[in-house]
């Protein structure tokens, strides 16, 4: 995969979807590890901090310097033994409650409880996720204080993780970011971040792509296939299937191409994908491998 690195996105490991066991998690992390992947992305939201716990159990004893993890802030998680274990997606969770906080005092809470449920004393990346509604206290008061713990040798490294290019365009322009994750805009059936990513390439912004598989549809477009995290419609998935046709003509899964076209660009670092069991692990690493022919980009449109 030219120029940038793998990554596992660990929504899954939270029940993104079902309810995933611990053995399972355990045992896709451990896949991820064996096959290369040194760069981990988490979030309190994924699982109501149950992804953090179990990326964290299995990080226990690996030297800290052989891995860069990332988890972001602005939901707080607050136990409640009435709340159900499932929700905003996830399920088999904990019986806690999220509560959006983008304030100063959050920020640092939520690093504070984060380090915890990993069981590290740092955190390489924390990004400030989904902050959609949220522009003025994101920026005057969540970025700055994460600013402070980077300062202090808390975090390493500072920005935000939305699905949408637009924000994160401000993000980049306006406010102290060393990175940002954009999630589903930047693959071969949504374009749109284009502009941010090249912005992001003049200013020295590095990007963590994640969604490059649209949540599914450009992993295995069928019928029934997600995109953004609900079934795809018709136009999508028919887009979808000429995308497989022309790379199933020139021999490469489309799978790969739609790694490989998220690498490509000079300011993405790191590409995330997203995997609940061992096989789409191994998956994801043999895809990452396959060499693509630069002229198949034009054949994609």
């Amino acid at each position: 995969m030219k120029g940038a690195a793998l990554g596992l996105g660990c929504a899954g490991l939270g029940g993104l979807y079902e309810p995933l066991p611990e053995a399972e998690a355990q045992a896709t992390l451990e896949a991820a590890w064996t096959g290369g992947i040194r760069c981990f992305d988490t979030a309190p939201h994924y699982g109501v901090g149950l992804s953090e716990e179990r990326l964290g159990r299995f990080l226990r004893g690996i030297p800290r310097a052989h891995y860069t993890l990332s988890t972001k802030v602005g939901r707080l998680l607050v136990e409640d033994p009435d709340a159900p274990t499932h929700g905003d997606g996830f399920f088999g969770t904990p019986r806690r409650r999220r509560v959006p906080d983008y304030s100063a005092a959050g920020v640092r809470r939520s690093v504070e409880e984060s380090l915890r449920r990993l069981g590290l004393d740092r955190l390489d990346i924390v990004l400030v996720h989904d902050p959609d509604e949220h522009w003025e206290q994101a920026s005057q008061e969540a970025i700055p204080a994460l600013a402070e713990l980077r300062d202090q040798g808390v975090v390493g490294a500072i920005g935000a993780g939305m699905n949408q290019s637009g924000m994160l365009g401000r993000f980049v322009t306006e406010t102290d970011v060393d990175c940002v994750l954009i999630a589903g805009r930047y693959t071969l059936l949504d374009r749109g971040g284009s502009a941010l990513l090249d912005r992001c390439a003049e200013l020295g912004v590095s990007v963590l792509a994640g969604g490059v598989y649209n949540s599914g549809l450009l992993a295995d477009p069928r019928p029934g296939a997600r995109f953004d995290y609900a079934p795809a419609d018709p136009d999508l998935l028919a887009r979808a299937l000429r995308l497989d046709a022309r790379c199933a003509a020139r021999g490469i899964p489309l799978r790969a191409a739609a790694l490989g076209f998220a690498a490509e660009h000079r300011a993405v670092d790191t590409v995330l994908v997203g995997a609940r069991n061992p096989a789409e692990v191994r998956d994801a690493v043999a895809m990452a491998a396959v060499d693509i022919p630069t002229d198949l980009w034009e054949q994609l449109g």
